[in-house]
């Protein structure tokens, strides 16, 4: 995997943390939570999809995907969430609530393997 600078950590883990206080905090019915959690989402995937690998590891590559797929469940529930906070369009009931869900299995699931598979790759 192509290493991250400084910078793009510090945007990674700023972008997770308000996602995730933002996700916690939209119970409250609080509009800056929507907000709070849009940035983070949108942080958060700007640098998953800047990461790159270059190998040629099919596994990887594979959950790589994944974990991108994931990435746009993310954004896809700041637009439900939208929807849901501003009423209008087909969700506006909780239906955020399940694209944040699946996003979250990607991500929790690919932040398990990929390291894993990278060091099996790396003996």
């Amino acid at each position: 995997m192509k290493q991250l600078t400084k910078l793009q950590n510090i945007i990674y883990m700023a972008g997770a943390l308000m996602l995730l206080v933002g996700a916690a905090v939209y119970f409250t019915r609080w509009i800056g939570a929507f907000y709070l959690y849009t940035v983070g989402a949108c942080c958060f995937s700007l640098i998953q999809f800047q990461a790159a690998y270059e190998g040629k590891n099919w596994v990887i590559k594979r959950l790589r995907r994944q974990q991108l797929l994931g990435a746009l469940f993310l954004l896809l529930t700041a637009v439900a969430m939208s929807m849901n906070t501003f009423h209008y369009g087909f969700a506006q009931r909780n239906e955020w609530m399940f694209t944040l869900c699946v996003g979250c299995v990607f991500q929790l699931y690919t932040a398990f393997r990929i390291p894993a598979e990278l060091e099996k790759e790396g003996r």
